[in-house]
């Protein structure tokens, strides 16, 4: 695959996983590839939008980070002409994971160089404001989040404090329910989780119980992933709307960074406007 115009890695020096040592053999990696990059910047200088990117003649844009950093990145960048390459460089990776498996950046990019990626167009989550590539997760159960940042910094102690806060904080709401599709349980979730797909939003409940137990487990701290407590699987649709069942406003984890939504909110599957880089047999 060829890329016309120069080719920029986006970085995230300030993450708990940079290793300015892996930044180095990635840039070396991507010059052997072919794909040199004429500008290395840490997102925290700021990154492109897709305005910049067509300004300056981007063929490629490269993001090795983790999953609040691609997300950022990339969003930014709906309506690029060129093409952006995803390189895991966080804890969990959704996206990268999604994409490529379980490879490290390294072996992405060599597989560029061996011409066996191509362009893919994603699905996406698409609310008021909210673009989701990977998941999202709705309700208290997004408390979660608070506990990864805990691993970033290695901070155990905090983390195992934070999980149990995580976990109390899952019990008392406020429990989010389904108004669309009306499936569920009429006493709501600690967690409703959302993932787009070619057909539709797949949707998983955690149920007060389920979450507050699960979270309380020291295994589930330790492998820092609650996606393997017991859900309910609520099938898929192109359009799910949530509200809270006290009215007050919900915790949200977007691809795996908090942030907070009003009582009621309303998501759609939609096509992402950017060209992303994926394996090229994977059809």
């Amino acid at each position: 695959m060829e890329i016309e115009g120069d080719t920029w890695l986006v970085y995230n020096g300030s993450s708990g996983s940079h290793d300015d040592e892996v930044l180095e053999r990635l840039v070396a990696a991507m010059t052997d590839a072919g794909i040199a990059p004429a500008k290395v910047v840490d997102c925290k200088d700021g990154t492109p939008d897709s305005v910049e990117a067509n300004a300056s003649g981007l063929g490629l844009i490269a993001v090795h980070g983790g999953d609040g950093t691609l997300n950022r990145t990339i969003t930014d960048l709906e309506g690029f002409a060129g093409k952006v390459l995803t390189l895991p460089g966080g804890t969990f990776n959704l996206l990268s994971r999604e994409i490529f498996g379980e490879r490290d950046p390294l072996d992405i990019v060599e597989l560029f160089g061996k011409g066996l990626l191509d362009v893919r167009r994603r699905t996406c989550i698409r609310g008021d404001g909210i673009v989701a590539l990977a998941e999202l997760l709705i309700g208290p159960g997004a408390k979660w989040a608070d506990v990864r940042e805990e691993l970033r910094d290695a901070n155990i102690g905090e983390m195992i404090f934070k999980g149990w806060d995580a976990a109390a904080e899952s019990t008392v709401g406020p429990m989010v329910g389904l108004s669309q599709p009306a499936t569920g349980r009429e006493d709501g979730y600690a967690g409703i989780r959302l993932c787009p797909h070619d057909d539709g939003i797949s949707i998983q409940g955690y149920a007060t119980e389920g979450l507050g137990e699960y979270l309380q487990q020291g295994m589930a701290i330790l492998s820092r992933d609650f996606r393997e407590g017991p859900h309910d699987d609520l099938g898929r649709a192109k359009e799910v709307s949530c509200r809270s069942l006290e009215g007050r406003p919900l915790p949200l984890m977007v691809d795996g960074e908090r942030s907070e939504a009003s009582s009621t909110l309303g998501f759609s599957l939609d096509t992402f406007d950017v060209d992303l880089l994926g394996m090229a047999d994977d059809r």
